[in-house]
């Protein structure tokens, strides 16, 4: 029984079951059955690239709209670095989070300055003795859920602390709670504006034994449309950012990296790029690395989709504003220790999506069936039959999923043959 909460889902009125997602999908969780896609729960991860390309928005991300803020007697914003990107002619990030305010939330705490914390601890944790290496960000939980359904080989190598999203609800709650004393607990609600389906996902089911500190994501999307009407360039504005360029540099691929002051490192991003690299370090194949940031969205956190922003406009946008901040306003002033509430303390059980059978003999059964029939079929990969490919395909019919007659190329070769059989009868 699956118990993962997803964020992607399928609006079924508006597919018209083209084979786009299907194509798409980096860990092949859609079929298109009787005219319409159907996702696989267990092997989704709420990347959503199937909302990215579908040309018929059938494909939609789940998140709190913001009147969750109605919830609660005094509100956080947890901004994610990337919504500082998403607005034309921004010269002074300090709007934003004035515009927050405007909007109805009590207090902003930036995930930018959480960055800079975690990126600090994350030097003193590659200096380590034997910490394996290369070390994997923690910090997309779409990587995470890959990871944990494909590669789990690769856990010992991911970064074994929380994401800046959890180090800032953590420091913001503790900071409400200390000011704010005539507050229960429950009436304080840390909503994170998030770029991604896959952080909704990740605050709704946790990471492992760990359950997230967030109580509500709504997207930048919905907040932006809220922010414009607010942002005014003639109105002044408190200087309250806590943040510099190593914070705001997270929200594109490669921030993570160059805040660690390390030249051996890569950053990759885009989902069918994580899959490579991923694949490519669990076979051996990848030149020594201290440390890799892997991002599922193109260009990183400003890619998502639940943005407004061309990822790469956004990404100029970053640049331009990085001018006026310092490097960093955040650093560790406890010691040369990593404190232990930073630390994730357990991964998620291996849940397989490639096993085809509890048991052995039956799995080995069931996959010399796939070759023998992915033998037999046309090896184009057309889509048509309602699987990404014909090797999905074939493991759908053996598992008995699909039916071989779903194969157009197949059943068309059968009826030419029919014909040409009768044909020749009717010449007799």
């Amino acid at each position: 029984m699956n118990t993962y909460e997803h964020s992607v889902f399928l609006d079924r009125e508006k597919c018209n079951g083209c084979t786009t997602c299907l194509r798409h999908c980096p860990t092949e969780a859609i079929r298109i059955r009787d005219n319409h896609a159907v996702i696989n729960e267990q092997r989704c991860i709420d990347c959503g690239e199937c909302i990215r390309i579908c040309p018929s928005k059938a494909k939609k991300a789940a998140y709190s709209k913001l009147d969750v803020l109605n919830n609660f007697k005094w509100c956080i914003a947890l901004p994610a670095p990337a919504i500082y990107a998403q607005f034309d002619n921004l010269d002074e990030v300090e709007r934003v989070n004035d515009g927050l305010l405007k909007i109805g939330f009590d207090d902003v705490f930036e995930v930018a300055a959480a960055a800079e914390l975690v990126s600090a601890y994350t030097r003193m944790y590659l200096k380590t003795e034997g910490v394996k290496k290369p070390v994997i960000s923690s910090a997309c939980p779409v990587v995470m859920r890959l990871i944990t359904l494909r590669f789990p080989s690769l856990k010992d190598n991911i970064l074994q602390m929380l994401p800046p999203i959890e180090i800032a609800a953590m420091l913001a709650r503790q900071k409400a709670e200390r000011e704010h004393p005539e507050f229960k607990s429950d009436e304080i609600g840390v909503i994170f504006i998030s770029p991604c389906p896959g952080k909704v996902s990740y605050v709704k089911n946790g990471f492992g034994d760990y359950k997230s500190r967030v109580d509500a994501v709504v997207s930048i999307s919905d907040t932006y449309f809220k922010l414009v009407n607010e942002m005014k360039p003639t109105d002044l504005v408190e200087n309250s950012t806590n943040f510099g360029k190593i914070g705001i540099s997270w929200a594109k691929s490669g921030g993570e990296c160059a805040a660690l002051l390390n030249e051996d490192y890569l950053a990759a991003d885009g989902i069918e790029n994580v899959n490579r690299i991923l694949d490519q370090i669990e076979d051996g194949n990848i030149p020594k690395l201290e440390f890799i940031e892997l991002n599922a969205c193109i260009g990183g956190c400003v890619g998502g989709v639940m943005t407004v922003q061309n990822p790469f406009i956004a990404k100029a946008k970053l640049q331009s504003l990085r001018k006026y901040l310092p490097v960093s306003q955040n650093t560790v002033t406890d010691g040369p220790y990593i404190p232990e509430d930073y630390f994730l303390s357990s991964f998620p059980t291996y849940k397989p999506i490639s096993r085809l059978s509890d048991s052995m003999a039956e799995s080995m059964r069931m996959m010399a069936d796939i070759q023998k029939l992915r033998e037999q079929l046309p090896g184009i990969d057309c889509g048509s039959c309602g699987a990404p490919t014909c090797r999905a395909f074939a493991e759908d019919v053996v598992r008995k999923t699909a039916n071989i007659n779903d194969c157009i190329i197949m059943m068309r070769d059968v009826v030419k043959e029919y014909l040409d059989t009768k044909e020749e009868s009717n010449d007799d």
